[in-house]
């Protein structure tokens, strides 16, 4: 599967599964991605390391520079482009799917979080998943 563990993409509907992002919330996003999907023993906003994963998630969008937008596949940017997610965490993410619902070589994917970065000259893509 070429564009496994993504279903194939339909540039169609990517519209209506993709909700833009605020520079702050896609650092969030991007610093949440650190949790465990089903047994997070400790979500990034009680960590004693907070500061520094978002350190780092803002370092890696720095990299698209000042003029970047972002988008994210999470339902919770639906209604605005700065969602908490630092209090949710990925246990409260519920997103537009755009992993693959094909089982392969025992893998199972069940959720995903993704954030995409763009600026004039690159795309970042970002992305987190659960699976068992």
């Amino acid at each position: 599967m070429p564009a496994y563990p993504f279903d194939p993409p339909d540039p169609a509907e990517s519209p209506a599964r993709l909700y833009s992002l605020e520079a702050e919330a896609a650092v969030a996003a991007l610093a949440v991605m650190a949790e465990e999907w089903q047994s997070e023993p400790a979500p990034v906003r009680s960590r004693p390391d907070r500061d520094a994963l978002l350190a780092d998630a803002r370092l890696l969008l720095d990299r698209y520079g000042p003029g970047a937008r972002y988008w994210t596949n999470a339902t919770a940017a639906a209604s605005g482009p700065a969602p908490d997610f630092l209090t949710s965490g990925l246990q409260g993410t519920a997103s537009h799917c755009f992993h693959t619902r094909e089982y392969i070589a025992g893998l199972d994917i069940f959720e995903d979080l993704g954030v995409v970065a763009v600026n004039d000259e690159e795309v970042g893509v970002f992305w987190s998943f659960g699976a068992y």
